[in-house]
């Protein structure tokens, strides 16, 4: 009798091979039969080819400081400032803690003279005292903008804020209306319809700068000026999950709510200082 050890040995050898190929074949499956992971909620602005990203919570909060400075009638460069020391102080958030006293979107200290936990706890009050500090800084206007931060903050990390320019930047001039259409948010379970809630909201957030009407359809917003319009069609979009917003229109140019996908403005709002709000 033949011995069996050829075919033993043969049979060891191919082991790796065939249990190559299974892995190799349930490689190519997994990977044709997988759906793509669900994008998170989120709000994304962009300009000259940069994107930054924001959770909702940001976006709120990012949405209101920037009203704030645009109602105070200050320009983009005020709100980059704002919105670069929030970045570093809370992550845009509106913290009931932090270093010692410190709370809010801008960590100011109650025991500073900035006002009382309460007052520091509402975001316009917070939002409108960063501004108040800002423009009594000499140069402000030209300034280097961590120098400018670092001026109103007198922060032990005087260098902290110059990481959060760039994204501070792409924000501001989408959420002022500089860059008309750039800023659209995903928003998966939209909050229940809030016309009257939305339309206080944006009273409250641009004063002046607007007109706000209720109407049988949903909102509508008339500004001063086309920026100003895109900027309050911006502050809806920030906010169109809490309030079930789901469409945002100014001239000819459109922002329909997914609750899948991060929908993309369409369309060109020419001169147009009208915004119209849909929640049905």
């Amino acid at each position: 009798m033949r011995p069996k050890w050829p075919r033993i040995l043969l049979a060891l050898a191919l082991v790796p091979v065939l249990c190559g190929l299974a892995w190799a074949t349930l490689e190519l499956w997994s990977n044709t039969a997988k759906q793509p992971l669900p994008l998170d909620d989120q709000c994304v602005a962009t300009m000259d080819g940069a994107s930054v990203a924001v959770t909702l919570e940001q976006a709120h909060n990012a949405a209101l400081i920037s009203a704030v400075g645009l109602r105070r009638g200050l320009p983009t460069k005020a709100v980059t400032i704002a919105l670069a020391t929030a970045y570093q102080e809370s992550g845009m958030r509106n913290l009931d803690y932090g270093h010692a006293d410190s709370i809010g979107l801008f960590q100011q200290r109650p025991s500073k003279g900035w006002g009382t936990v309460k007052q520091i706890m509402n975001p316009y009050y917070s939002a409108g005292k960063f501004y108040s500090a800002l423009v009594r800084v000499k140069g402000w206007r030209t300034g280097d903008v961590n120098d400018v931060a670092q001026a109103v903050q007198r922060s032990a990390y005087p260098n902290a804020y110059r990481k959060h320019v760039s994204k501070a930047q792409v924000l501001a001039a989408a959420l002022t209306g500089r860059e008309p259409g750039t800023f659209s948010c995903k928003v998966s379970k939209p909050g229940k319809a809030g016309p009257d809630a939305l339309a206080a909201l944006v009273r409250k957030s641009l004063a002046d700068e607007v007109t706000v009407t209720r109407t049988d359809q949903g909102v509508l917003i008339e500004a001063n000026t086309r920026q100003r319009a895109w900027a309050a069609a911006q502050l809806v979009v920030a906010y169109a999950d809490a309030h079930g917003v789901r469409r945002v229109s100014l001239g000819g140019a459109d922002w329909v709510l997914s609750t899948g996908t991060l929908a993309a403005w369409t369309g060109s709002g020419g001169s147009s200082r009208i915004v119209t709000v849909g929640f049905g």
